[in-house]
């Protein structure tokens, strides 16, 4: 592969088939349903405050990200939040990673976001070869579904 074979772009409706086989790779704790990414996948490329990029090589999606700006209270403003970052297995170490970060930081630049948050246990001397370095413990608790009120 050469850089002139990478491509960085929005994803596009077109990318969706290969965006899933992606997300169903990436994911670890949740299995992703095919009903629940068609429905957020549109609403996802639409919305302003999220950006979706893909990493295309000689046309195929190889990998994606995934990542929202949104207004706080401390920061004095807005920030940004990588909420997805996959590579597909055999296209790691090429620069694809690297590229969709520098992408997304250009649009959170553009939306005055003050910094860039994600909370991730792989890879940890890749994001600090960026310049991203280590600030909080990441906690979370899965819910579970809410049944309908009769």
């Amino acid at each position: 592969m050469t850089s002139d074979d990478l491509l960085v772009r929005r994803a596009e409706k077109t990318d969706a088939e290969e965006i899933f086989g992606l997300a169903r790779e990436f994911a670890l704790s949740f299995r992703p349903e095919r009903a629940a990414f068609e429905a957020a996948f549109p609403a996802l490329i639409d919305n302003r405050d999220a950006r979706l990029l893909v990493a295309t090589v000689g046309g195929d999606v190889r990998g994606y990200l995934l990542g929202f700006v949104h207004l706080t209270l401390f920061a004095n403003g807005h920030v940004a939040w990588v909420e997805e970052a996959m590579t597909q297995h055999g296209f790691r170490r090429r620069g694809l990673g690297r590229a969709l970060l520098e992408e997304f930081e250009v649009w959170a630049r553009s939306r005055n976001a003050g910094y860039i948050g994600l909370a991730t246990r792989r890879a940890p001397e890749f994001y600090q070869a960026l310049q991203y370095e280590s600030s909080a413990t990441f906690y979370r608790k899965v819910l579970n579904p809410v049944e309908p009120r009769p």
